[in-house]
């Protein structure tokens, strides 16, 4: 949450607390270890996707030889066709 709050222009800060007190070391340990869990969870995030992708892949390409297509219909010759055997003419 902190994360969306700083970058939509909020603050992390109740509406009393003084803002000169961010700039004090307390704040700013505070702020790297949000900034580190925020890292962090993202890593995880990643790794997660990666894994998951990975084995949509894999099984994607597992049976890849066993997709099936529908029989072919009809023949080579169209409605628009010239044909010789017409029976006209």
């Amino acid at each position: 949450m902190g994360f969306l709050r700083r970058l939509l222009g909020g603050t992390d800060r109740p509406a009393d607390e003084d803002p000169a007190d961010e700039a004090s070391p307390a704040g700013m340990l505070d702020q790297g270890a949000l900034d580190e869990e925020e890292r962090a969870r993202e890593l995880e995030l990643a790794r997660f996707d990666q894994e998951r992708v990975g084995e949509l892949v894999r099984r994607q390409q597992r049976y890849a030889t066993r997709s099936w297509t529908p029989p072919p219909q009809g023949g080579d010759r169209r409605a628009g066709d010239e044909d010789g055997s017409s029976g006209q003419g």
